[in-house]
């Protein structure tokens, strides 16, 4: 068994939580620890691993779609770890990423592992962006380079428009197309309705221009609105958009007057939705197969 690590108090204040944008939380699981009762050490690469899915979500960039559109894809060139102190059972950690320098066709990533304040384990990650069938090197798309930049300063990732179904049906109509029909299998006839063409619509798409989330806002009688078909795809869920959507449609509810919203939220989003300041009204209903339950809240 290879020997545990020690630590210097000088390694210890190399690295802090300040020098990182993007955590990715998680728990230290039985599985992962040895018979010392730590964290056996490989598992910290797949914790850094783990947390990259989080950072492209940070990016609001599908990993496989962007690549597929780029041409290109990522390849592992190096993965190297210190260690400064070990994680227990149970432990929560907090896992940082940064994107610290790109070159013409490298992108290297410097990582952190904390408990707490702790520092445990830093970490470098290259990566060469590459042409996938012949896996040779290629520049880094300068748009690509764009958005690692703009995000590590701080810029926002996503734009979310508000405006009328004209305008905004084609990539409306793409998020509830791939969310309702074909991930939930709400019938095509049933997701379409009058009431798209006088609702107020918003989208969030990301730094492409690719619609990632959707919702409607609607006036069902005088000084109460109605949000519905809200909508983020499966792999943009966690990370903000749903958020961002509803912050749009409140706004537009409060500027025209209105003194209530009301929404009918699948039980699986119930939670969310309480959280934006919703409460549950009445008993749970059935609404295209799937539980349902009314949520209101008041804007004055």
């Amino acid at each position: 068994m290879p020997p545990k690590p020690t630590a210097t108090p000088t390694e210890k204040t190399q690295v802090t939580r300040q020098d990182f944008r993007l955590f990715h939380r998680l728990r230290v699981r039985w599985a992962e620890v040895d018979m010392q009762k730590i964290v056996f050490n490989g598992h910290y690469l797949m914790y850094f691993d783990t947390a990259m899915a989080d950072y492209w979500r940070a990016l609001a960039l599908p990993y496989e779609q962007t690549m597929h559109a780029l041409g290109g894809d990522l390849y592992v060139k190096k993965a190297s770890v210190e260690y400064h102190a070990s994680a227990r059972y149970d432990d929560q950690l907090d896992v940082g990423l940064k994107c610290q320098r790109i070159g013409n066709s490298s992108i290297q990533f410097v990582g952190a592992i904390f408990c707490g304040d702790q520092l445990l384990i830093t970490g470098e990650l290259i990566y060469v962006y590459a042409n996938p069938a012949t896996q040779t090197s290629l520049p880094v798309p300068p748009s690509l380079r764009d958005i690692f930049l703009g995000f590590e300063a701080g810029e926002p990732v996503t734009q979310c428009q508000v405006g009328d179904w004209q305008a905004l049906q084609p990539n409306a109509s793409a998020v509830r197309t791939e969310v309702f029909v074909q991930e939930q299998g709400i019938a095509a006839q049933d997701e379409w309705d009058e009431a798209d063409a006088t609702a107020v619509h918003a989208v969030v798409c990301n730094g492409y221009g690719v619609p990632l989330g959707t919702a409607r806002l609607l006036q069902p009688e005088p000084g109460v609105a109605q949000i519905g078909r809200m909508a983020v795809t499966r792999l943009m869920r966690g990370s903000g958009l749903g958020q961002q959507l509803m912050q749009a449609l409140v706004q537009q509810a409060r500027a025209r007057g209105d003194r209530e919203i009301r929404l009918h939220a699948q039980r699986s989003a119930q939670g969310f939705y309480a959280r934006q300041g919703f409460v549950s009204h009445g008993e749970p209903f059935d609404e295209v197969g799937i539980a349902h339950i009314e949520m209101r809240m008041g804007l004055t």
